[in-house]
């Protein structure tokens, strides 16, 4: 696992070969005591639940980030090392 950003309390990650139970590009979630699964592109909720708010929050970000998420998304799936993606501010 990788976090590859934080913003507002929001933990972003993406695991290393995570591509076999969501064969769907995506990120994990975690804030206070929820976690999410979240898709790249699209931000579609595959797993888990976040307060609408944050779940808003993850979703504007998923939209300014897409290409380097899919980049990092890409990195990850085959082992390699990813970057860390600009927070929202």
């Amino acid at each position: 696992m990788a976090i590859i950003s934080m913003f507002y309390g929001i933990i972003i990650s993406i695991y290393y070969l995570d591509n076999k139970k969501h064969n769907t590009p995506h990120i994990h979630v975690k804030y206070q005591d929820n976690e999410a699964v979240i898709s790249i592109p699209g931000g579609e909720l595959l797993e888990g639940e976040l307060p609408n708010n944050k779940m808003k929050l993850v979703i504007a970000w998923i939209e300014i980030h897409q290409e380097e998420l899919i980049a990092d998304w890409d990195l990850a799936s085959k082992g390699e090392a990813v970057f860390k993606i600009e927070p929202l501010k």
